[in-house]
């Protein structure tokens, strides 16, 4: 029997931290993560815009999403 687990979603909240700190914890958070993990985070620094795509495809991970309200930025993240 195969012991299959379940893909986790884990929620990051880097409101208030600036450029290069919401990269980096998300970076270190992704290395934590299995494969097929998903990582929902909301930072309100406008260079995130940026730099998350930029770690994102340094690190070959999947950009699901990402969106902009209120001057805060979603991604979500899938570990690869």
């Amino acid at each position: 029997m195969v012991n299959a687990r379940a893909p986790r979603e884990i929620a990051l909240d880097l409101r208030g931290l600036k450029c290069p700190l919401p990269a980096l914890r998300a970076r270190r958070e992704l290395a934590g993560m299995q494969p097929g993990d998903v990582l929902a985070l909301e930072a309100t620094d406008p260079m995130a815009a940026i730099d998350i795509p930029h770690m994102v495809n340094e690190t070959r991970n999947l950009l699901l999403a990402h969106s902009a309200a209120m001057g805060v930025l979603s991604f979500r993240i899938e570990k690869r």
